[in-house]
C-alpha cells in the first residue's frame, strides 16, 4: 500500500506543479495580450482623434495686403479656336461677360431656398456632403477666412468650384471669374478659375482672386500645370515656399493652418469659417438625358460653359438643384461659423435665415 501511496503522492504532487505552471503561463500569456490589446487601442485612438485636437487650437487673425493676380498672361493667352469635346481649350482663361458673371452673383434667393429643401427631403439624385473636421476660427482683416486648395487639372476640383462660387456669392461678389477646364485627360470638364492660370507651366501657384467679400474673406490656391497632361498637385511645403516667398502674411498663415490641421487627403481642400471640408461636396457631372453626342464619361465633359450658366439661370434639371444644394452645404457651414442662430446677436447674411438653410445650419452646429 506504501509504495502505491508513495507513487500516488508524486503523481499529484506533478499534477499540482503543471497546473501551477500551466496556470503561470496563462497568467503571463494575459498579461502580453492584455498590453498589446492596450497599444493597439491607444494607436487606433490616435488616428481617430487629430481632427477633434484642432478644436483646442486658438484662433489666428491676421491683418495685410490680399493678393490682386493679373488679368492676363502673357505667357497663357485664351484660345478662341473651336475644339471637339475631350480635347476643348476654347476660351480658356477668357473672363466671363457681365450676363455670365450675374448668373453666379445674383441668383436669386429662392433657388438656394429650392435646392435646400430637395437637400432635406432627400430629392436630390446626387449626394450632396462631405466628411469635415473642426478647425480655428480663421480671420483675415476681421472677416471670416474661406480657403480653398485646389489644382486646375483635378477633375473634382473643376465640379467643385461651380458650387463654390454660387456659395460665395451669397456673402460677396466676384468682379471676374475666368473660364478654365479639367486636364485633358482628367475627363476636359468646364469650370471656372478664380483668375487666369498658367496652364502651360511646368510647376506653378496662383494666389489670389477677384472676390469682394461682405463678410467673408476668400483666400484661393490652385496649383497649375500643363492643362494637356493629367491631373498634377504639389506636396503642402512647396505652398508653404511659394507663400514664402511672394511675402504675403495672410497666405503664408493659411497654408501654415492647412499644414498644422494634418487632414489634407487631396483636392479640392476647403475651410469655410471654423469648418474645414475635406472633398469636394458634391460629384454632380451632369445628367445623361440632357446630354447628346457625348464622347468622353462624364455628361458634363460635353457642356459649353453657357449651357452650364444657363442651367443655373433657369435650374430645372438634377444637375443645376444639386449645384445649388452643394452650394447650400457650403453656406451652413458659414452661417454657422458666424454664430447665426435665435440667441446670437451677430448681424446674419439675409440667406441664413432662408428655412431651409437655417435646418441645415443647425445640423452643422450639432
Amino acid at each position: 500500500m506504501q509504495p502505491g501511496t508513495s507513487r500516488s503522492s508524486g503523481s499529484g504532487s506533478r499534477r499540482v506543479e503543471s497546473i501551477a505552471y500551466l496556470a503561470l503561463v496563462l497568467s503571463v500569456a494575459a498579461l502580453v495580450f492584455m498590453a498589446t490589446i492596450t497599444v493597439v487601442l491607444v494607436q487606433d485612438l490616435s488616428r481617430l482623434t487629430p481632427a477633434a485636437s484642432t478644436t483646442t487650437l486658438a484662433p489666428i487673425s491676421v491683418t495685410g495686403m490680399l493678393i490682386t493676380p493679373p488679368l492676363s498672361l502673357p505667357d497663357a493667352p485664351p484660345i478662341f479656336v473651336e475644339q471637339p469635346f475631350g480635347q476643348r481649350l476654347t476660351n480658356i482663361n477668357v473672363p466671363l461677360n457681365a450676363t455670365q458673371l450675374a448668373v453666379i452673383n445674383d441668383g436669386p434667393d429662392s433657388f438656394f431656398a429650392t435646392a435646400g429643401q430637395m437637400y432635406l427631403n432627400g430629392s436630390l439624385t446626387s449626394v450632396v456632403g462631405a466628411r469635415i473636421a473642426p478647425a480655428p476660427l480663421f480671420t483675415v482683416n476681421g472677416k471670416l477666412a474661406v480657403t480653398y486648395l485646389g489644382a486646375i487639372s483635378c477633375v473634382y476640383c473643376a465640379e467643385n468650384r461651380w458650387a463654390m462660387a454660387l456659395a460665395l456669392s451669397r456673402f460677396g461678389s466676384f468682379q471676374h471669374l475666368f473660364m478654365g477646364y479639367s486636364a485633358l485627360q482628367d475627363q476636359d470638364v468646364p469650370t471656372i478659375y478664380w483668375a487666369p492660370a498658367h496652364y502651360n507651366a511646368t510647376s506653378a501657384v496662383e494666389f489670389g482672386n477677384f472676390y469682394g467679400g461682405t463678410y467673408v474673406t476668400f483666400l484661393s490656391i490652385e496649383y497649375s500645370s500643363p492643362i494637356t497632361g493629367k491631373f498634377q498637385m504639389q506636396t503642402l511645403p512647396y505652398f508653404q515656399k511659394q507663400a514664402k516667398a511672394i511675402n504675403n502674411s495672410i497666405y503664408e498663415a493659411a497654408t501654415n493652418l492647412i499644414v498644422n490641421l494634418n487632414n489634407f487627403a487631396g483636392t479640392p481642400y476647403t475651410i469655410w469659417g471654423k469648418y474645414s471640408v475635406l472633398g469636394a461636396d458634391a460629384s454632380d457631372f451632369g445628367d445623361t438625358t440632357t446630354v447628346a453626342n457625348a464622347t468622353t464619361t462624364l455628361p458634363i465633359s460635353s457642356m459649353t460653359h453657357d449651357q452650364i450658366l444657363a442651367s443655373f439661370a433657369h435650374p430645372t434639371t438634377q444637375f443645376a438643384w444639386t449645384e445649388y444644394a452643394a452650394a447650400d452645404y457650403y453656406i451652413a457651414l458659414v452661417c454657422a461659423s458666424l454664430g447665426v442662430g435665435a440667441s446670437s446677436s451677430t448681424v446674419a447674411p439675409p440667406v441664413c435665415s432662408i428655412s431651409s438653410i437655417a435646418t441645415m445650419t443647425a445640423q452643422a452646429k450639432g
